[in-house]
């Protein structure tokens, strides 16, 4: 069993810059791909981001890439979400997820085995 806890979510005006972290209990958070994922009111949970076991893979969804980066530090049971130069469409509910699995299904949100609380993130115009 894995418990995730995200912080950091946040109002912030349209170019800032947030940081989301996520903290994992137990010992094996190693052994998990880590994704973070989003639901703004009214729409399906969608992919944003994912990192490898060792972190030496990461995926991002389009309308991210280039401006969000995922970091973990397994010495920490953490994994972070650098959330730069938002855009108001940002606005939602940002989930992490532990997936067990492999990481070809990464994108897939029935695949991941944990699920935090949520963090808000608003982004003003």
């Amino acid at each position: 069993q894995v418990q995730l806890v995200e912080s950091g979510g946040g109002l912030v005006q349209a170019v800032g810059s947030l940081r989301l972290s996520c903290a994992a209990s137990g010992r094996t958070f190693s052994t998990y791909t880590m994704g973070w994922f989003r639901q703004a009111p009214g729409k399906e949970r969608e992919f944003v981001s994912a990192i490898a076991r060792s972190g030496s893979s990461t995926d991002y969804a389009d309308s991210v890439k280039g401006r969000f980066t995922i970091s973990r530090d397994n010495a920490k049971n953490t994994v972070y979400l650098q959330m730069n130069s938002l855009k108001p469409e940002d606005t939602a509910v940002y989930y992490c997820a532990a997936d067990s699995t492999r990481w070809g299904t990464r994108r897939a949100v029935y695949e991941y085995d944990f699920w935090g609380q949520g963090t808000q993130v608003t982004v003003s115009a």
